[in-house]
């Protein structure tokens, strides 16, 4: 299992890269169908930008979790690393928008793939250790529904705090 570890990983990494990647695009390519929305980038906030990182994730995690059964720690390690690429997200942003203050479109694609590519190595040194501490599974799976039921609500109901604001037009949520 160890072997292949790292070509799931890689595998993730490209799946979310490129799902993720389509996703930014996908609201407005159906004509904004409310559909779709909880799914796919609504807006250019820092908030839809780790939606576009946590669907294909979790995706495919719900994949790989049929190939790996054995493992009993797989949704603690999958949780770790969904929850450690979105906060990366804002917390990169953030950062470098406090140091440079202009937020360049390359900068801002360059932070999803970075965080996406931590995050999946992140998982694959978990899952090739044999030091991880899962208490609970099903915990690990809450927080993923917890995350995705905010993920939905937010869309709809949006927080007028600076995470959810779309800085090209001072909008929040659709």
């Amino acid at each position: 299992m160890k072997k292949s570890v790292g070509l799931w990983q890689l595998v993730g990494f490209s799946t979310t890269s490129f799902l993720g990647t389509m996703l930014h695009f996908l609201y407005e390519w159906l004509d904004e169908s409310v559909w779709i929305a909880p799914f796919s980038g609504v807006n250019e906030s820092t908030w839809e930008h780790m939606k576009l990182l946590f669907w294909p994730m979790l995706i495919f995690a719900v994949v790989q979790s049929f190939f790996f059964r054995e493992r009993d720690d797989f949704w603690c390690v999958k949780t770790r690393g969904i929850l450690l690429g979105l906060l990366l997200i804002p917390l990169l942003f953030y950062t470098y928008n406090g140091v440079i203050g202009k937020s360049p479109d390359w900068l801002n694609i360059a932070i999803f793939f970075v965080s996406a590519a931590v995050a999946y190595i992140y998982e694959a040194r978990l899952f090739n250790s044999e030091k991880v501490i899962c208490k609970s599974s099903k915990l690990a799976l809450a927080v993923i529904c917890v995350i995705a039921l905010l993920f939905i609500v937010f869309t709809f109901v949006t927080p007028e705090i600076d995470i959810f604001k779309d800085p090209l037009t001072d909008t929040y949520g659709i």
